[in-house]
């Protein structure tokens, strides 16, 4: 999840830096990538570790950032299998 913004007249920089998120949104988003990613779960398929990982961390999330905007910079960081 991705907070930074850039804002261009042309090709010159007018301002950049990250808006704030809230829970709700991050929580959204939060559901929409879960779901998007339900079928690597199906039961005729192995799960590779790192994707069983990545789901663990959206769906803790909230658990482990005390603000919204921490929890999407890290999501931001975070690599998502393949």
């Amino acid at each position: 999840m991705e907070r930074k913004y850039t804002i261009l007249n042309g090709d010159e920089v007018i301002e950049q830096g990250k808006k704030d998120v809230s829970w709700e949104t991050v929580r959204k988003q939060r559901d929409r990538e879960l779901k998007s990613t339900d079928w690597w779960a199906l039961k005729d398929l192995t799960m590779s570790q790192a994707k069983k990982d990545y789901r663990a961390f959206l769906r803790n999330l909230p658990q482990n950032y005390e603000t919204a905007n921490d929890a999407a910079d890290a999501w931001a960081e975070y690599e998502k299998p393949e």
